[in-house]
């Protein structure tokens, strides 16, 4: 009898021990509503997501990263139906692996990969397009380190602005909101502008993709108009001290600008201008 009670001991202490291990052993799965290291996760719509990456234009040259991967569906959407590289950026290691296995079920592995990491720690640096669905907070911490990008990387969010950086597009879905933006070439301050044998003093005010700009006439300062700034690409035009108009356009890269301009009496050439 004390054998039989041993062993029905040891078997029942067993099967305790092996309860925990089976429990650990079933299949994670994500709850909409549960907390993470800044904000719940909830899966943002399939219809939302094709938005954003319409809106961002995603196309094969791309690199896209999502801040906040959640179960990896931006990043299999961009390799998947726009042909894009993706990277997603997931704090919690569980749902981490459970997205990189949805990525391989989609069978996008050698275009896309969630990583484990922090949003604010891990280098997205060199995106293209960065999607995201944060709260307001994190996304204006993030700011700073988004308009610091090249210019013309292209942002989009889900539901949540960046306060006074106004979006340059807005979309709504359901009742649901994505907002764009390009980054902005830093234009402020003044500049030497030369066409030909001419040399002109432009000055500009920027507030993230908005400018403003005067260029000097001799002993007049004129005012330039329809200063509009895309990235790094800019347009402006002046009328000169005939009364002539010229429209330039052009690209920003550092501290220099060039590009082409037209005149209303047909006069067309290059144009260069340097950061003073």
């Amino acid at each position: 009898m004390n054998r039989q009670f041993k062993a029905a001991a040891l078997a029942a202490a067993a099967l305790l021990f092996a309860l925990p291990a089976a429990a650990q052993q079933k299949p994670y799965e994500p709850q909409v509503g549960q907390a993470g290291k800044d904000v719940i996760w909830v899966p943002t719509p399939d219809e939302v997501v094709d938005r954003m990456l319409r809106m961002a234009q995603v196309g094969p040259n791309d690199l896209v990263y999502d801040l906040g991967a959640g179960d990896g569906k931006i990043a299999i959407a961009a390799a998947k139906k726009f042909g894009a590289r993706s990277v997603g950026i997931e704090y919690n290691p569980d749902m981490a692996k459970y997205a990189q296995g949805n990525v391989e079920k989609a069978g996008v592995t050698g275009k896309a990969r969630i990583v484990n990491g922090d949003i604010f720690a891990t280098d997205f640096s060199q995106a293209t397009v960065v999607t995201m669905y944060l709260l307001p907070g994190l996304n204006m911490k993030l700011r700073p380190t988004l308009l610091a990008m090249r210019p013309g990387t292209r942002i989009v969010s889900h539901s949540f602005t960046m306060e006074d950086w106004e979006a340059d597009e807005i979309s709504s879905m359901d009742g649901r909101r994505a907002y764009f933006w390009v980054v902005p070439a830093n234009v402020n301050g003044g500049w030497a502008l030369e066409t030909g044998s001419e040399k002109l003093e432009l000055a500009f005010e920027q507030r993230f993709q908005k400018i403003e700009g005067t260029v000097g006439l001799g002993h007049t300062q004129g005012g330039l108009r329809e200063p509009r700034l895309r990235g790094f690409n800019i347009s402006f035009a002046l009328v000169d001290n005939n009364g002539v108009r010229r429209e330039y356009t052009g690209r920003i890269t550092g501290g220099k600008m060039e590009g082409s301009y037209r005149a209303d009496n047909g006069t067309e050439g290059r144009w260069t201008a340097t950061k003073k």
